[in-house]
């Protein structure tokens, strides 16, 4: 590593590392980008990681205070992609420009940080997936609770909540943030694990009377009981850190912000951070963007509409009045077939929301601007499309803006600008007179000199005079040796030629000063002009705002729409009763990847609350399970669903416990992990929750798991009293439906032939015959041997005869020989006396009546 520079050694250093050294002292912990001419360049300990972490040359610039600077440099206009890398690495970057003029500057030209890169601060549609949100995010814990406040700087969204402690995991799951703000002296020992970027401030930055203070005054207002903090929270703090993170990375500039949201955990269907992997929402179990449920709905036009979806998927509504809403504008999209005429519309949309984040920021470039006149002029289309339904019409309202915000983009704004504005060829011919007089002067010089030439040969009568430019001597006006008695007095000699003068004039003077300078003069103006386009619109960002969310809701609803008519989805219905009943459900991720994907539905009650699931290993007990969690889950984001008919009555929660997984790196093996969920789901479920439980206790000898497995399923039935799915293969659990009414036993099915094995994939009523264990690793290609082993070490289990050591079943009877003689009961000898074969109706009624009535007696 190159030796680290003491800045209290300054005085020893090169003017130019003099100003660097002060610059990176004020951010010792990002990469300092130094603007030398061309190019940002890194130097020492920040040129060594730079040059490892972006695989570029690291070399030397000099010395000073008698040490070589290390240095490693990239182009200024290539920047975007090496900032790119650096903060999907999770790096921080200063960016140091010239803010000085070099012609008046005496040594080094002033440089300062004009905006700081950080993962959770990118504006830049470069730097930035179109399809995610990235969220800010600032964390208040204070003993046993948790303010949490997050900010998507591209978007405007800014939002709060106060929850507890341990809810981190799964708040962490469902907003996945690409950088956590805490305190200093905070301590969550989840933060150590994370990979995304902790950043520790001071603890003063947290301050809740200053943070509201701070916030009232940035939205005018009195207090911020107006946005719902009607009382004290800890995530205000987290907002004010926010809020003061922004302004310093930024160089002051702050996003215009919509307003502050306030959340409450009552709003959505709670997801613990389990089941939203396991029901593999927005990414696989293994960490894969597909195939999940979002890659196979997400067919949106834009990237708002994608993100919108994303944030239905992870936020599904318990309100069943504007479930409703949403559900009822699909039906009129299906209904007047618009969603088919919307989409393609929004095809020509471009991302309005971050475009306005980035004008608030005064970061947009050139094609923003352009892009952003081009989407306003397809918004009357959109609207003409939207069917006639009562939830169009506040869209309509916030898809039509001020008009003056097209015209000014139009009047402002080239068709085809220039992708950056230094290059110019961005403010449109017509909107700066004095930028069209400097264009015209570098567009039309050729013609200034044919017309100027013309003029002077007809005023003076010298029939040979010329005007012309050339690099050395300028513009000039050569007169032949013949004539020079007929030169006027107002030329100015200017070059002596062998057979000619040349001359200048104060005309050809003022137009010689305004050609030299007209392309940096132009474009210095486009700047301004731009700039000053920017600050007027800074007064729409809230009418572009809305339509940038109205733009974005359409496309998610066209596009849930579309896959309702391509893929037979129904409406589903709500009741306010305990009740889910699904026929015909199917999973909708699984029955786009295969043919002939065999329905199944499931009906829960107040008297059936548990489903025992047995069968075979990939005879589809977990597709089952999770088909009817996602079932649920669309119908809260108010979707259609994959079904011939649902009723879903409340669900507040979905917990999963599936699959397999260890911890290592918290310490914590694969049953431990098991059990740790299932601790999150026995404390935490309620009468209205939906629990998915596969496999609970495989993870430990016989005895334990199938103890735990017992007890576990007998929580879930009398206490929780959760819709439950649990699947086993310990089939002694089978018999819990003789001893609770609300315990239904269920199978999927499989039938062996020839050595083969063939899944049927059908729900039907009653326990499974076998679990066909064997039959499915010969299916995975164990070896022929090892299958032959294990199917006779089977006949030797079945047969008994091999159960020295063995552990025995945990609810089978004692043996005869532990067991006291039976007592007769008069209505057992009773019932067996009786022959049914032989009795009439009439006389079988009778009989029962009579045992009934002797029961009762004795």
């Amino acid at each position: 590593m190159a030796k680290k520079i003491d800045p209290a050694a300054l005085p020893q250093h090169t003017p130019m590392m003099v100003q660097y050294l002060a610059i990176k002292a004020d951010h010792p912990d990002k990469l300092v980008f130094y603007r030398m001419g061309d190019f940002y360049e890194l130097f020492y300990d920040d040129a060594v990681k730079a040059a490892k972490l972006l695989d570029i040359t690291l070399t030397t610039r000099g010395q000073s205070a008698g040490q070589p600077i290390r240095m490693c440099g990239i182009p200024y206009h290539a920047c975007e992609g090496y900032l790119a890398k650096l903060v999907k690495l999770g790096e921080s970057v200063a960016i140091a420009e010239q803010v000085g003029d070099v012609a008046t500057s005496k040594g080094p030209v002033e440089r300062k940080v004009v905006k700081v890169v950080t993962p959770g601060t990118l504006t830049d549609a470069a730097l930035l997936d179109d399809k995610q949100e990235n969220r800010l995010l600032a964390l208040v814990p204070f003993k046993g609770r948790l303010g949490m406040a997050w900010l998507s700087l591209a978007s405007g969204d800014f939002a709060l909540m106060d929850t507890d402690v341990e809810k981190l995991g799964s708040e962490l799951e469902r907003l996945r943030p690409a950088e956590v703000l805490v305190a200093d002296d905070t301590d969550l020992v989840m933060l150590n694990r994370l990979t995304i970027p902790v950043r520790k401030l001071a603890p003063w930055q947290f301050d809740p009377q200053t943070a509201e203070r701070n916030l009232a005054r940035h939205f005018s207002t009195h207090d911020l009981a107006g946005f719902g903090v009607t009382e004290p929270m800890l995530a205000v703090g987290g907002a004010g850190a926010l809020l003061e993170y922004v302004r310093t990375t930024q160089g002051g500039a702050l996003p215009a912000l919509a307003g502050l949201r306030v959340e409450h955990a009552t709003q959505y269907i709670e997801l613990d951070a389990a089941t939203r992997r396991n029901l593999e929402i927005t990414e696989t179990i293994r960490g894969e963007a597909a195939p999940t449920l979002f890659s196979l709905l997400d067919n949106c036009a834009t990237g708002m509409g994608s993100r919108l979806l994303g944030h239905w998927l992870h936020h599904p509504l318990r309100k069943h009045s504007r479930i409703l809403e949403r559900q009822q504008a699909i039906a009129a999209l299906l209904d007047s077939g618009a969603h088919a005429d919307l989409h393609a519309i929004l095809d020509s949309v471009a991302d309005v929301e971050r475009i306005a984040g980035r004008i608030a920021l005064a970061s947009a470039r050139p094609r923003d601007l352009s892009s952003l006149r081009d989407s306003l002029a397809q918004l009357p289309a959109l609207i003409a499309a939207l069917p006639e339904a009562p939830f169009f019409t506040g869209i309509a309202h916030a898809l039509a803006p001020d008009a003056a915000i097209h015209q000014l983009l139009t009047n402002a704004i080239l068709p085809e600008p220039s992708v950056l504005l230094r290059e110019g060829g961005v403010i449109a011919d017509g909107y700066s007179g004095d930028l069209d007089e400097l264009r015209g002067i570098q567009n039309d010089c050729g013609a200034y000199l044919a017309q100027m030439e013309a003029r002077e040969r007809e005023r003076t009568g010298i029939s040979t005079l010329r005007v012309e430019y050339n690099r050395v001597a300028g513009f000039y006006i050569e007169i032949t040796n013949s004539f020079l008695g007929q030169v006027p007095d107002d030329y100015r000699r200017r070059q002596t030629m062998k057979n000619a003068e040349r001359y200048i004039t104060p005309e050809l003077k003022t137009f010689e000063d305004k050609a030299l300078s007209a392309q940096d003069r132009a474009l210095a103006l486009e700047k301004q002009l731009f700039e000053g386009v920017l600050a007027q619109l800074q007064a729409h960002l809230a009418a572009l705002r809305l339509a940038g969310q109205a733009l974005a809701t359409v496309d998610v609803l066209a596009t849930l729409a579309g896959h309702a008519a391509l893929r037979g989805y129904v409406a589903p219905e709500f009741v306010d009763e305990t009740r889910i009943d699904i026929e015909a459900g199917r999973h909708p991720v699984v029955e786009a990847q295969i043919d002939d994907f065999i329905p199944n539905g499931v009906c829960f009650g107040l008297a059936r609350k548990l489903l025992l699931i047995t069968g075979p290993n990939m005879g589809g007990k977990s597709t089952y399970m999770r088909q009817v969690a996602l079932i649920v889950l669309l119908a809260h984001i108010g979707s259609f669903v994959p079904a011939t008919r649902a009723v879903i009555g409340k669900v507040d929660r979905i917990f999963t416990r599936i699959g397999a997984s260890d911890d290592l790196a918290g310490g914590r093996s694969t049953f431990m992990v098991e059990m740790t969920e299932t601790a999150n789901i026995l404390n935490n479920a309620g009468e209205h929750s939906l629990v998915l439980m596969d496999e609970v206790g495989r993870g430990t000898s016989t005895f334990d798991g199938l103890a735990l497995a017992w007890s576990i399923a007998k929580q879930l039935i009398e206490k929780n009293r959760a819709y439950t799915l649990f699947a086993t293969h310990y089939f002694e659990l089978t018999r819990l439906a003789l001893d609770y009414q609300v315990v239904a036993n269920v199978h999927l099915d499989a039938v062996e032939h020839k050595d083969r094995i063939v899944f049927l994939h059908a729900v039907q009523e009653g326990p499974a015959s076998q679990s066909y264990g064997i039959a499915v690793a010969q299916l995975a290609g164990v070896p022929r041997d090892a299958i032959r082993l294990a199917k006779k070490k089977l006949v030797e289990l079945e047969q008994g005869s091999a159960t020295n050591g063995m552990q025995a079943d945990l609810f089978a009877a004692p043996p005869v020989s532990e067991m006291s003689e039976p007592e007769t009961h008069p209505v057992l000898e009773a019932l067996q006396a009786l022959d049914p074969d032989s009795m009439t109706p009439r006389a079988a009624l009778d009989a029962l009546y009579a045992l009934h009535a002797q029961l009762l007696k004795n």
